[in-house]
């Protein structure tokens, strides 16, 4: 069996040859591995370091990108049984995250996989909790709805071929996929045996365009959610309160609480944006996909204290040795 792994990239530098590290480690169980590069204009150095690290490599014009349509091209391209898609700004957490994202695939339990995410203090820590609340600790093979998340994912290659990305779409095509895929009679899975550091580095104005640009799509998947003015301002509060408690409990003191009132205060103003239009309004759809409340068991998630990834190079430790991470529950 052949697994190609699918990063898109621009401007990754920072992130990438970790991850590239990470993928050179992974335990696979004889499986082949491919690695394809989409690059979309990136000047940093990116494309030079996955040439450097063996990576094949493929571009798309920024003129032309969208989140679809660059992972159908590196799907084109590749040659893999398997399709794993990861951002090229995360890193696996360990050397069995491939064999365990793509294991449920292997198994015919499911065609579509997506894993855990987490972020260390290096990530706002209410981003920190709202991978808490869409990827717990518990895995679900295969699970209801149609969430999933092509940050840390895995795709049979033969349901991609004929059901491709949505290349119109703003964002959220790994939602859209999924739910295309379970109307059809297949499954998806949540694996959180397969963890990632998922790192964003953004001004407060791209954090609201990337709520923005995927609240608009939501309206392409689910038309039937609206977001109002009272709702941006219940759950504002809600949120922002709670991640103070949060912090405090956890003693966190890696973001202040200033930035997580920003955070907040844009992920929310940027979803109104996208979603203001409609009409129609779901309660349930809505409080699934805007409501900030965690669960209880994610509020003692050991992911929530502090924590701070050791880069591959730093790792090179004698077994047993190094930094030890909470693991998840079976």
């Amino acid at each position: 069996m052949r697994i190609s792994i699918v990063i898109r990239t621009l401007n990754e530098a920072r992130h990438l040859d970790d991850l590239l590290l990470m993928i050179a480690r992974q335990k696979t169980e004889g499986h082949e591995v491919e690695t394809v590069l989409v690059d979309s204009g990136s000047t940093d150095g990116t494309v030079a370091i996955a040439q450097r690290r063996g990576c094949k490599i493929t571009h798309i014009l920024k003129s032309e990108f969208s989140f679809g349509r660059s992972l159908n091209r590196g799907c084109a391209v590749s040659s893999g049984d398997i399709l794993v898609f990861i951002s090229g700004h995360c890193v696996p957490v360990d050397d069995n995250w491939l064999q365990a994202l793509c294991q449920p695939v292997l198994d015919g339990e499911v065609a579509y996989t997506y894993g855990r995410q987490i972020g260390d203090d290096d990530s706002n820590y209410s981003e920190r909790r709202i991978f808490a609340k869409y990827f717990p600790a518990v895995s679900a093979v295969p699970q209801e709805g149609f969430f999933c998340n092509n940050a840390n994912s895995a795709l049979l290659r033969r349901v991609w071929e004929d059901n491709p990305f949505d290349e119109g779409l703003t964002g959220l095509e790994d939602m859209d996929l999924a739910k295309r895929l379970v109307a059809a009679g297949h499954r998806v899975g949540y694996v959180a045996e397969a963890p990632v550091f998922h790192h964003h580095q953004e001004s407060w104005a791209q954090v609201r365009r990337r709520f923005e640009r995927e609240a608009l799509a939501l309206r392409s998947i689910m038309p039937e959610v609206h977001l109002s003015r009272l709702d941006v301002l219940r759950y504002l509060v809600t949120s922002v309160l709670d991640d103070w408690r949060s912090a405090t409990r956890n003693r966190i003191s890696s973001t202040s609480r200033g930035d997580m009132l920003r955070y907040r205060w844009n992920q929310f103003t940027g979803s109104y944006k996208g979603n203001h239009e409609h009409r129609r309004l779901s309660q349930h759809a809505k409080e699934r996909f805007f409501y900030p409340q965690v669960n209880e068991k994610a509020i003692k998630d050991d992911w929530l204290r502090p924590l701070h990834r050791t880069p591959p190079h730093e790792g090179q430790q004698p077994e047993g040795q190094g930094q030890e991470f909470p693991t998840a529950p079976r």
